[in-house]
């Protein structure tokens, strides 16, 4: 057997592995957690036993290596059968957490987060934005000072995903001069989460419900100077090569929730009469079910070459510029989806417990999240010298 026909068995059984667990262990109880704030923390154990925690991930360090194509289609079966954005988040947080610890961390550093995170016994979190500062990454002022054997922390984070039970959690800091600005003062820290002066509170959202989001505070937070990740002043660098992943990965999501939608119409059309007929037999129905098709095809299409471009090591300028719009262009396809979703199933659509209602609410997450449209098209625009 040749390795691509390997990699595709392996494609097809990590699949159909995710759609059962998405089927039988997230969606009967999305509903559920929704209300209660939060998934059981025995997930995290339920998604690595499996093995979904560890892909991407040396195996030196307890991972499987797999292709961004494995990955999103991952992503993907989890969204599109399981319907919930808050459980992706929050279970699979460490995704933005971790890349940052194992390509600048030390190797200490990285035998003593990642292996418990991937076995689903820790939790790992990503802490960048600040109050007032949104996606101006380079206008931070979070502060981190030298202090002997430590860095002291002082500061704040909001937004964070995972941020109230994250066990480890990778903060963008500004080091250096006290007056130091722009990206070039910026550094990156594994705190760990039972640190002395790290507080945080939890915050309510439109949706994303059962993933916890958190403001953490600083105050005075000690780590120890080998907490560093990479070197001083090197973070910016740092940040926006780990973004270009979880957009990637955030496009895979957008496109599993679009089909969602769809699966969740297509049905609802099948069986609802009116006027003695079912709705998928009238042409404007029809034509619904197609629209969102043709942005279902399209993204995939773009998703698949992007992923394929990134597996074969060609992420320069231009593909950056693909990741950027490719994540407008998912986010995009999710709303629409979403909307026309919601639509074809009426009152049922505004409804709690269909997924296309949970699906509607999380929209505007995901096209913010990561980098909202606006800044996605201006960066997309220099990457492509425009």
């Amino acid at each position: 057997m040749n390795s691509s026909s390997a990699d595709f068995d392996m494609l097809v059984d990590v699949t159909a592995s995710v759609r059962r667990f998405a089927q039988n262990d997230i969606a009967p109880h999305v509903s559920q957690w929704d209300d209660a704030g939060e998934f059981p923390r025995a997930l995290y154990h339920q998604a690595a036993g499996l093995g979904l925690l560890a892909l991407g991930y040396p195996e030196a360090l307890g991972g499987t290596p797999a292709s961004w194509r494995l990955r999103n289609a991952m992503t993907l079966a989890l969204c599109r059968y399981g319907g919930s954005g808050g459980v992706l988040a929050s279970l699979f947080s460490h995704n933005i957490g971790l890349p940052p610890v194992l390509a600048h961390g030390s190797a200490a550093l990285q035998q003593a987060v990642i292996p418990p995170v991937l076995r689903g016994e820790k939790i790992a979190a990503l802490a960048i934005t600040e109050p007032g500062g949104g996606s101006d990454v380079a206008a931070l002022r979070t502060t981190a000072r030298r202090d002997g054997a430590d860095y002291v922390i002082d500061g704040e984070k909001v937004f964070i995903t995972s941020g109230m039970r994250a066990d480890f959690i990778t903060v963008a800091v500004r080091t250096g001069d006290a007056g130091s600005k722009g990206a070039s003062g910026i550094s990156m820290m594994l705190v760990p989460g039972d640190s002395p002066g790290l507080s945080r509170t939890r915050l309510e959202k439109m949706g994303w419900w059962c993933s916890d989001t958190a403001h953490l505070r600083f105050d005075g937070v000690r780590v120890p100077a080998s907490h560093l990740l990479g070197e001083e002043g090197g973070g910016f660098r740092i940040i926006m090569g780990n973004f270009n992943g979880e957009r990637l990965a955030m496009s895979a999501a957008a496109l599993g929730f679009a089909q969602a939608c769809y699966d969740e119409a297509l049905d609802w059309a099948r069986q609802r009469k009116t006027f003695g007929s079912t709705l998928v037999d009238k042409q404007v129905i029809r034509h619904k079910l197609v629209d969102m098709q043709m942005r279902i095809a399209s993204t995939q299409a773009w998703v698949d070459v992007v992923a394929d471009r990134a597996d074969a090591g060609d992420q320069g300028a231009d593909w950056v510029a693909h990741v950027c719009m490719l994540k407008n262009h998912a986010t995009q396809t999710m709303q629409f989806c979403a909307d026309q979703a919601v639509q074809i199933l009426g009152g049922m659509g505004f409804m709690r417990g269909t997924r296309s209602e949970r699906i509607y609410r999380e929209v505007k997450v995901m096209m913010i999240g990561g980098g909202a449209e606006e800044i996605m098209k201006d960066l997309a625009a220099r990457q492509l010298g425009l």
